[in-house]
């Protein structure tokens, strides 16, 4: 199996396993935090969508991210900052945070992933092993150690999707 084969098949059962995890979740639960320290589903759900929607278009393509091009922001009612994913924010912010629909929440998870799919299945090895830049101008890693990121956060927030829709509701994560 060829590197990107191997990270897209990761990806692609993360992706089935939370879609699966919230497909009978109602809205309220799945925007319930268990507490105030805690993530909705539904904010987990948003944030893994912007992970990879960011890295994907703005990192690996230098393009626009389908956030700002399709109006996802709009759909979200937030503002187009191509940055914020979620990361850094305060218990506050997170508690204030307000999901859309389920329906335009897992659209818009659908659309990154398959955004990202359909990338990271054009990758060759060579693609893999290309330097891109990371977090400055003079800091730059391997492309593959950037999806492996994408991939570790993935399945980090896909498994604290799982774990919620499991406290609040029983099994149905894997079916």
């Amino acid at each position: 199996m060829s590197g990107n084969r191997a990270i897209l098949s990761a990806l692609e059962r993360n992706w089935q396993m939370v879609t699966s995890a919230v497909s009978d979740v109602n809205e309220p639960l799945l925007s319930a935090q268990p507490n105030e320290e805690s993530n909705s589903m539904s904010w987990l759900v948003w944030h893994m969508a912007r992970v990879t929607d960011r890295l994907i278009h703005m990192r690996l393509q230098d393009a626009p991210q389908i956030w700002s091009v399709d109006g996802w922001f709009t759909k979200f009612n937030m503002p187009d900052e191509p940055d914020d994913m979620g990361m850094g924010w305060s218990k506050e912010q997170v508690s204030a945070w307000q999901s859309p629909s389920k329906e335009i929440l897992m659209e818009y998870f659908a659309k990154a992933n398959s955004a990202a799919a359909n990338y990271i299945s054009s990758l060759t090895d060579a693609d893999l092993s290309r330097e891109i830049p990371w977090t400055a101008p003079t800091v730059t890693m391997p492309m593959e150690e950037a999806l492996g990121i994408l991939l570790w956060d993935n399945i980090v927030h896909g498994g604290q999707v799982a774990y919620l829709r499991g406290y609040h509701q029983g099994m149905g994560w894997h079916r």
